[in-house]
């Protein structure tokens, strides 16, 4: 009797297991649904606590006021889905906007000076990708050292001083970019909106966008794919220095003159940002919608703080908190997603 009870127990339990096999997967919110939600509570509570914030100024004051970590976010999210990362990109906008500060001086055209800025920002990343993909010296070590770099850079061209280029003919495009408003609506908002789709599409649906997330998810498994790894790591350093040009451009428009020094908290932030939104610290995952979606999470977190008169030496704390929740929520998923593929492949292989 018990050895046919032992027989009819698999039997029995087999009709249930195919039916939970049969049963449509949970819904899963993705790597970005989680910020979605924050953000939208965020937002509601924030309406709740304080009536200003739901009007359309401190909403396009919010956008105005990230649009530099925007851009140096989308920078940052293909050095980090390439498996590096870019300590340098705050230092390299404060050099890139000192070079603007003195080309605008200088009286030179609009075009040449913003293009400068870009190239000089483009320029020193593409030195640290050269370092790190042709000598193959660590990430860290170049971008730390590029920081340090550039930080010299800014304040040695002028001593330390802000370059002053209110009253320069040439600066009126730059600010009006940076400030300006279409209507009701502002000129950079419309920039990062084409920006974010830009880099977006770049990043899916392009040969170099797929060589990024190979790279990332195993260097040596692209490289015997054809997959150019070290070109790839080099463009992508460039890009964030790129990035880094075009957020000094906001940078000196919406300040009306160029200082060699930014705040200190907007790289922790940047780093924040990008791993909110579901870029995966060790490389190969990642989405710009997730960043968009994280600049604007740590974005409203600051407004907020403003709007309640909340001191300006705890927002830094809170910078450096929400780092080190990103790192450890990136941290979490990344080994969620590998006990669930793990789990997933077991359940295929079990099955007759």
């Amino acid at each position: 009797m018990t050895a046919l009870q032992q027989q009819a127990e698999p039997s029995s339990a087999e009709p249930g297991e195919r039916a939970r096999r049969q049963l449509p997967p949970l819904p899963r919110l993705g790597e970005t649904g989680g910020v979605v939600i924050a953000l939208v509570a965020l937002m509601v509570v924030s309406s709740i606590a304080q009536p200003a914030f739901f009007t359309w100024p401190n909403l396009m004051n919010i956008v105005g006021a990230n649009s530099v970590a925007m851009s140096l976010g989308i920078g940052s999210t293909f050095v980090i889905i390439a498996g590096g990362i870019d300590l340098s990109v705050v230092s390299m906008t404060a050099a890139a906007g000192m070079g603007l500060g003195l080309l605008l001086s200088s009286g030179a055209p609009t075009i040449v000076c913003v293009l400068g800025a870009l190239a000089l920002g483009a320029g020193l990343g593409a030195v640290n990708g050269l370092l790190i993909s042709r000598l193959a010296i660590s990430f860290l070590v170049v971008t730390l050292g590029m920081a340090s770099i550039a930080a010299s850079l800014a304040l040695v061209v002028k001593n330390g001083s802000t370059v002053d280029v209110f009253t320069k003919p040439a600066f009126g495009p730059v600010h009006t970019f940076a400030t300006g408003e279409l209507g009701s609506v502002p000129i950079i908002l419309v920039f990062d909106v084409l920006l974010i789709l830009v880099t977006a599409s770049v990043l899916r649906y392009t040969r170099f966008g797929r060589s990024v997330f190979a790279v990332g998810s195993n260097a040596e498994a692209a490289r015997l794919n054809g997959i150019n790894v070290k070109n790839t790591t080099a463009a992508v350093y460039a890009l964030a220095g790129l990035a880094a040009g075009i957020g000094s451009v906001i940078q000196v428009g919406r300040l009306t003159g160029a200082s060699p020094q930014i705040d200190p908290s907007l790289l922790n932030g940047v780093l924040a940002a990008v791993l909110i939104g579901g870029t995966s610290f060790s490389g190969g995952k990642g989405s710009i919608w997730g960043t968009v979606l994280g600049v604007l999470f740590l974005g409203v977190v600051q407004n907020i703080m403003t709007l309640a008169d909340i001191s300006s030496f705890w927002r830094q704390a809170v910078n450096g908190l929400l780092l080190i929740l990103a790192v450890g929520l990136s941290a979490v998923r990344w080994r969620s997603l590998r006990r669930r593929t793990a789990e997933e492949t077991a359940a295929v292989a079990e099955e007759p």
